[in-house]
């Protein structure tokens, strides 16, 4: 595969629009489409074509990327009226780069296998800045082939990328990677709420912790976040929590108790449907301890 693969884009928002864009600096010739024309006007300025539905982007392109919030918009800008499936040619590549349910990402592959086109689910980790700088951590599920294919594209946008295995291992990879990051930030906030009220400097702490098994990537950002008490949004509160939905559905579905995570769920939901919090960033969980 070259570069001079036509990438289709669908999905503009706080993590798509600054993928979109890695993909553009990288020279592949670039098709977009979001609900939303801001984003899209502005990567036109920059190079890139709209596309004035997810069929016509599937029409112009041999690659097509969706970035979504939720299984319900996946399937139905993948295999919904002038969907991708509307457009798509034989021999074109799906990569699914939202984070989902896996049973119907590997639906959906199957559906495309049917018309000759392979998919990939590939969720990723690193947030909005991950985004921004192309450092995301990217989990692909799909067949050799088709991810041999994508390698070019998913290196416009990160730096770990890793074949987890069939059609929806991507998105049981980022599930695993969420219950993870949940469960990592309640035990920041509660350690830092910990030493506060202990009498004892949470900055102090936070510094000493980043030194020794307990430093984290969360540690370090998150808890500044938390320490500055300032939430704006790089995963918002309210992601996380679908997010979590996914975790417990997979947990249930392969019977592992994962009492830890079932804390963390619980307090996403307070903090989305309780305190009206779900646009602030997952740090926000911080909030939920430090008004007690």
């Amino acid at each position: 595969m070259s570069q001079r693969e036509r990438v289709g884009f669908i999905g503009l928002g706080i993590m798509g629009m600054p993928m979109a864009r890695r993909l553009l600096a990288a020279g592949f010739p670039l098709t977009v489409h979001s609900r939303t024309p801001g984003p899209v006007d502005e990567l036109v300025a920059a190079g890139a074509v709209a596309g004035d539905a997810p069929a016509g982007v599937a029409r112009s392109s041999d690659v097509i990327v969706t970035m979504l919030p939720d299984t319900p918009d996946v399937e139905q800008v993948v295999l919904g009226d002038d969907g991708v499936a509307s457009g798509v040619a034989a021999g074109a590549l799906v990569i699914d780069m939202s984070t989902i349910d896996p049973g119907p990402a590997r639906a959906m592959a199957e559906a495309f296998r049917a018309r000759d086109v392979e998919m990939l689910d590939a969720p990723v980790s690193g947030g909005e800045r991950g985004a921004i700088d192309g450092t995301l951590s990217v989990m692909v599920g799909g067949s050799e082939q088709a991810f041999a294919r994508a390698v070019p594209i998913l290196e416009a946008m990160g730096t770990n990328i890793v074949h987890v295995g069939p059609s929806g291992a991507g998105q049981i990879a980022k599930a695993c990677n969420q219950l993870v990051v949940g469960a990592t930030i309640e035990a920041v906030a509660e350690a830092l709420v910990l030493a506060e009220r202990s009498g004892v400097e949470p900055g102090k702490v936070r510094e000493a912790l980043l030194g020794g098994f307990a430093g984290s990537k969360i540690l370090e950002v998150h808890g500044q976040r938390m320490l500055d008490r300032v939430f704006e949004p790089g995963f918002r509160a309210r992601l996380h929590r679908k997010d979590a939905r996914i975790v417990l559905g997979a947990a249930e579905a392969s019977g592992t108790p994962i009492p830890s995570f079932r804390v963390v769920a619980a307090q996403l939901d307070r903090l989305v449907d309780d305190a009206g919090c779900g646009d602030l960033d997952h740090s926000a969980l911080f909030t939920l301890l430090d008004e007690r």
